[in-house]
C-alpha cells in the first residue's frame, strides 16, 4: 500500500481494517496538511483490496476540533475540505468515524460525512462557525438535518453551542456510544462488527429530511425568531436559507447554495469583525509580565463584602473550585451575605440546572467571618466594599496587619486611584485591582488593574485566576475609571449632548439598539440604576472643568428619586416593576424644560448622526486612552467593550469599527464636531499621528 506523504496523518493496518490517524497537536485542525492526508489516505483505501473498513481517529485529547486559524485569511488550497468531504461519503469501503475529546466545525462536518459514528461517552460535538460570522460550508448545513432533524441541526447550528454524547445520540447525529477510552480500539470494535453483520454503506447525502412539510413549517417559524434575536446579524439568516435548501432541494444542489451563502458570509464585514474578537480574546492573555510567571498559588481567598458584587464574585470563585471565606462587618450583615450567595444556587436548582447536593457541596467551601484575623491563611483577597476612597484604605490598613506578606490583595473599584490604595499598606507590590463587572459570576470581562508597583507575579497570577474563574481578562494601567469607565463617561456625555440638543433618550436608544446593542445607554442606565452614575458625577462636581459643557438632565430625574428599574422610574417608566419599559412624557417634558432653561433651540438627528457621534466620541477616547499607556494596544479597548460594554461583537469593538470605517473619516468627524465644542471633540494626538502616517489601530496591536 502507498505510503501516505503527510506527516499530519499516517495510517496504520488492522487486518481488514485501515485507520486513518490525524496527528495535527493541539486540537488535529484541518490545516492543507491534514486535509492532504485525509484525501490520500482514503483514495489509498479504495484500491486496496485488502481493505474492507475504514476508520478515522483522531491523536491527542480529542478527534478534530475544527478549521486551522493559522489559515484564516489565507487563499484557499486545494484539496478543500467539501472534497475530502465527498472523498469520505463517496468511499466503496465502509467508514467509521471513532469519535473522542471535541468534534467541532469541520471536523463534525467530517464525522458527518463518514457511514457511521462512533463515541466515547465524554465526547462532544458542535458547529460554531456562527460565532465567526460564517456557517458551516462544508455539507453541515445539509447532512446535519438529514441526521437530527431540522430543528435539532438548527438549534446546534444557530447557537454554535456544544452537544454531549448523550444528546448527540438522541438527536441521531452519532450511532453509538462505546464505553472505552481508547478511540481506536473503539473503532476498529465497531467496525469489525459492522461488517461482520453485513451492515451496509449508508451515505447521508442519501438520507431524506424527515417529514419535510412538517419542516418547512418550523423553517418559517425559526425564521421569525431569528430575525428577532440576531439583532442584524449576517450569518444566521443564510444559515436558515442553507437548512431550507436541504429541505426543498436535492442534496447536491443544496450544497451549492451552501457553497454560494457560505461565500457571501465570508465576505460580509461582520465576519472581520467577529474573526478580529476571536484573534483579540486570546491577544489580551499575552501581556509583558506574563513573561514573568508566578509562584502564587491561589486555592483559598477572602472576599471582603456580601453585597451583590461581593457575593457574585464570592459564586465565581467557588463554581472554579476555590475556597471562600466572605468577611462582612457584623453578624447580621454576614448572614444577609451568604443568603445572596445561596440565592445564586436556589435559583439554578428551582431552574433543575443543578441538583440539592451540588449545592451543598459547593456551599461546604464557603464560609462567613466578622474577624479580619481569620483571612491570615488565604492566598488572595477580593475587596468589595463601598466606593469610597476612606472606606477601601481602612480595610486595606487591617488586611496589612494580618495577612502574610505574598497575600495578593485585590480591589474590586471602579474608578478609585489604586495607588492610593496600595500606599496605605507595607507591601504596595501586592496590591492589584480587579474589576469585576456586576453580576460577577456571569459577565466575562475582567480589568486587571496594574498599579505602578504592583510585582510583575501579582499580574501574572491574576491572569492565571481569570483563567480559572473563566473571565476574559484585560490588562489596565490607573487612571479614573481604567479603560472601560474611563470612555463610558465620555461616549455617555456624548449622548446626553445630543440629548440636550434635540434627540430624545428612546430616539437614542433605538439607534444604538439598530447599530446592534442590546439595550441603549439610557434603558441601561435604568438597569443598573441610576443614582450609580449620580454617585459618580457628584464625586466628580469638585474637579470638573467649569467651563465643560455639563447636561444636568440625569441630576433632575435622580433629585426626583427616579432611579430606574428598581424605582420603577427612570429614563423609562417600569409600572408594577415591569421589566420592558415605557417611554415617559414627564421625562420629556424635563428635558424641554432643560433646554428653554439654557436657550437650547432643539434640531432634529438622524439615527445614523447619532450612533456617528457617539462611536467618534468613544473611538477618541480610546486613542487617548491608548497614547496614555492605560491600554497596551487596541485590541484590548476591543475586548473590554464587547465583553463588559455590550458592543456588538460582530462589529469586532470600537477601534476595529473605527479601522472599517476608516480613520480618515474619523478625524474628518472630529474635526467637524470641534466647531460645536472645542474641547469635547479634540481629536486625540494618537489618531492625528496614525491618519498622518497611513497607519490604523490594527497596526498598534502587536506588543
Amino acid at each position: 500500500m502507498p505510503q501516505d506523504k503527510s506527516p499530519s496523518v499516517q495510517t496504520s493496518l488492522h487486518g481488514e481494517i485501515l485507520c486513518i490517524h490525524v496527528n495535527n497537536p493541539p486540537v488535529n485542525a484541518l490545516s492543507l496538511d491534514v486535509r492532504v492526508g485525509l484525501l490520500n489516505s482514503i483514495q489509498n483505501a479504495q484500491t486496496n483490496d485488502s481493505v474492507r473498513a475504514v476508520v478515522i481517529v483522531g491523536e491527542g485529547g480529542c478527534f478534530i476540533a475544527g478549521a486551522d486559524i493559522r489559515e484564516f485569511g489565507s487563499p484557499p488550497s486545494a484539496p478543500s475540505l467539501p472534497e475530502v468531504c465527498d472523498a469520505l461519503e463517496s468511499s466503496t469501503k465502509l467508514v467509521v468515524a471513532a469519535l473522542h475529546g471535541a468534534t467541532l466545525g469541520g471536523g463534525l462536518e467530517i464525522a458527518m460525512s463518514a457511514h457511521y459514528r462512533v463515541a466515547t461517552r465524554e465526547a462532544r460535538f458542535g458547529l460554531p462557525e456562527v460565532t465567526l460570522g460564517l456557517l458551516p460550508g462544508s455539507g453541515g448545513t445539509q447532512r446535519a438535518p438529514r441526521l437530527m432533524g431540522v430543528v435539532a441541526a438548527a438549534e446546534v447550528i444557530l447557537s454554535g453551542r456544544q452537544m454531549t454524547a448523550g444528546e448527540a445520540l438522541r438527536a441521531g447525529l452519532i450511532d453509538e456510544i462505546a464505553e472505552g477510552a481508547n478511540q481506536q480500539s473503539v473503532g476498529i470494535t465497531y467496525a469489525k462488527r459492522l461488517l461482520n453483520s453485513d451492515t451496509p454503506i449508508r451515505r447521508t447525502r442519501d438520507i431524506e429530511v424527515a417529514d419535510k412539510a412538517a419542516a418547512a413549517t418550523k423553517l418559517a417559524t425559526l425564521e421569525l425568531q431569528t430575525s428577532k434575536q440576531a439583532r442584524g446579524l449576517f450569518s444566521p439568516r443564510k444559515i436558515i436559507e442553507c437548512l431550507r435548501a436541504a429541505v426543498e432541494m436535492p442534496f447536491d444542489q443544496g450544497l451549492r447554495r451552501e457553497r454560494e451563502l457560505f461565500l457571501e458570509c465570508m465576505d460580509s464585514p461582520q465576519r472581520k469583525g467577529l474573526v478580529h474578537a476571536f484573534f483579540s480574546e486570546r491577544e489580551v492573555l499575552k501581556v509583558p509580565e506574563a513573561r514573568a510567571g508566578s509562584n502564587r498559588i491561589v486555592n483559598r481567598i477572602s472576599v471582603i463584602g456580601g453585597g451583590t458584587m461581593g457575593a457574585g464574585i464570592s459564586v465565581a470563585a467557588l463554581n472554579a473550585g476555590l475556597h471562600v471565606t466572605m468577611l462582612e462587618r457584623d453578624e447580621e450583615s454576614a448572614k444577609r451575605g451568604r443568603e445572596n450567595v445561596e440565592q445564586v444556587y436556589d435559583r439554578l436548582v428551582n431552574k433543575e440546572r443543578m441538583t440539592a447536593a451540588a449545592k451543598a457541596e459547593i456551599m461546604c467551601r464557603f464560609g462567613t467571618t466578622t474577624h479580619y484575623a481569620d483571612l491570615a491563611g488565604v492566598d488572595m483577597v477580593i475587596e468589595a466594599v463601598f466606593e469610597n476612597m476612606d472606606v477601601k484604605t481602612d480595610v486595606f490598613k487591617k488586611l496589612d496587619l494580618v495577612c502574610p506578606p505574598g497575600t495578593i490583595l485585590a480591589t474590586n473599584t471602579s474608578y478609585l486611584d489604586i495607588n492610593n490604595i496600595a500606599a496605605v499598606t507595607s507591601r504596595p507590590q501586592d496590591v492589584i485591582g480587579l474589576h469585576f463587572f456586576s453580576p460577577a459570576h456571569i459577565m466575562k470581562l475582567l480589568e486587571i488593574v496594574v498599579a505602578d508597583k504592583t510585582s510583575p507575579q501579582v499580574v501574572a497570577a491574576a491572569f492565571s485566576m481569570a483563567k480559572r474563574l473563566k473571565k476574559v481578562p484585560v490588562r489596565a494601567g490607573v487612571c479614573d475609571g481604567f479603560i472601560g469607565n474611563r470612555i463610558l463617561y465620555v461616549y455617555r456625555e456624548a449622548a446626553n449632548f445630543m440629548l440636550e440638543d434635540g434627540a430624545s433618550p428612546y430616539e437614542i436608544d433605538a439607534a444604538l439598539e439598530e447599530f446592534g446593542y442590546a439595550m441603549g445607554p439610557y434603558r441601561t442606565a435604568d438597569l443598573t440604576g441610576g443614582d450609580i452614575g449620580w454617585a459618580t458625577r457628584k464625586r466628580k462636581a469638585l474637579t470638573r472643568d467649569p467651563k465643560a459643557r455639563y447636561v444636568e438632565v440625569a441630576d433632575r430625574l435622580c433629585e426626583r428619586g427616579w432611579f430606574g428599574q428598581k424605582t420603577q422610574r427612570g429614563w423609562y417608566l417600569y409600572p408594577n416593576g415591569s421589566r420592558s419599559g415605557w417611554t415617559d412624557p414627564e421625562v420629556l417634558a424635563i428635558i424641554d424644560s432643560e433646554r428653554t432653561r439654557k436657550g437650547i433651540v432643539p434640531r432634529k438627528f438622524k439615527p445614523e448622526e447619532i450612533v456617528r457621534r457617539y462611536m467618534v466620541a468613544m473611538v477618541n477616547e480610546g486613542a487617548k486612552v491608548l497614547q496614555e499607556g492605560i491600554a497596551l494596544r487596541p485590541l484590548d479597548i476591543d475586548v473590554a467593550f464587547v465583553h463588559g460594554y455590550g458592543f456588538p461583537r460582530y462589529r469586532g469593538g470600537p477601534m476595529k469599527w473605527a479601522d472599517m470605517q476608516g480613520l480618515g473619516g474619523v478625524l474628518d468627524d472630529l474635526r467637524a464636531y470641534a466647531r460645536e465644542d472645542a474641547e469635547f471633540w479634540k481629536p486625540a494626538d494618537l489618531l492625528v499621528q496614525l491618519v498622518a502616517r497611513g497607519h490604523d489601530f490594527g497596526s498598534l496591536n502587536r506588543l
